[in-house]
């Protein structure tokens, strides 16, 4: 299957030092958003509680988030940069996630992954269970999602979670696609390639992603799937471009990536102050992929 180049934007919930302890996605969601839903395919939040420097730092909470920038701005997709499924009952998630995708009319992609954050957990009284216990308990909740969304009286019932009937409605008129944030090579890759319609997983080096996306596709294939149906995806950390050579140095480093096949790359740009340099991305970056 050929997926189509899509650009995602990742707009931080975190307020901290640097943004003078405002939350950096209320600035946005006023200021930038509106220019980046015109050039970008997509809007992406974290799924945290509180800050990385300071517990006091405010932070978002993220379906609150997504569902406000859902309802701003019509035109783009919308995804979690992943959440936690620890963090909401699987079959709460699926109702949530149904509702959402009812709302954005089909926009809302899954983005979910098993946690890491072990501090988080334990502050808001959830069990942290070790990775291979998170990963199957993320399995059940991914079945658990795509019953409650397809079938009008879904029962399951797992090794870790359970459900018995469990409605629904409105069911939605398109399967919201699971996005799964994984990069353990033992047992978070070979669930990708069981269950993910997209795998988002950081870029190390060109050798680290062909290993990894082997693991994938060696999985997808043991389970009597098409490799090629699973999109990929990376998150990239870097600044805007503030010259034509900047501009030059992330298409080179965008274009090598999608040559490795990726086609959603999600940009985490940090704290833009003004509009300028998020046209010159899409000038002198984005147009130029999406001709080529």
């Amino acid at each position: 299957m050929q997926h189509d180049l899509k650009f995602g934007w990742l707009s931080p919930v975190i307020g901290n030092r640097w943004s003078d302890h405002k939350p950096i996605v209320v600035h946005q969601v006023d200021h930038i958003l509106p220019t980046v839903t015109q050039h970008f395919d997509s809007v992406w939040i974290a799924d945290h509680f509180y800050g990385f420097d300071a517990r006091t730092d405010p932070f978002m909470e993220a379906w609150t988030t997504l569902t406000w920038i859902a309802a701003r701005f019509d035109n783009v997709e919308l995804c979690h940069h992943v959440l936690g499924h620890g963090y909401r009952p699987p079959a709460l998630t699926a109702k949530m996630a149904a509702t959402l995708q009812v709302f954005s009319k089909g926009r809302f992609i899954l983005g979910i992954g098993a946690g890491w954050r072990s501090d988080e957990y334990e502050a808001y009284g959830y069990d942290f269970p070790k990775p291979s216990v998170r990963f199957a308990q993320l399995e059940e909740v991914i079945e658990i999602c795509r019953r409650m969304w397809t079938e009008d009286l879904p029962s399951f019932q797992g090794e870790h979670y359970r459900i018995t009937e469990a409605a629904a409605p409105p069911l939605p008129d398109k399967v919201p696609p699971i996005c799964i944030g994984a990069s353990g090579e033992k047992v978070g890759l070979p669930l990708v390639g069981r269950q993910a319609d997209m795998w988002n997983c950081s870029l190390r080096s060109p050798s680290d992603w062909q290993r990894k996306l082997g693991i994938v596709r060696a999985s997808a294939e043991s389970a009597g799937r098409d490799p090629d149906d699973i999109a990929l995806s990376t998150t990239v950390e870097k600044a805007l471009p503030e010259s034509d050579s900047e501009s030059a140095e992330l298409l080179e480093l965008l274009s090598g990536h999608r040559d490795l096949g990726i086609s959603h790359f999600v940009l985490d740009f940090g704290n833009p102050l003004d509009t300028e340099p998020i046209l010159r991305f899409a000038e002198q970056v984005i147009t130029p992929m999406r001709a080529s």
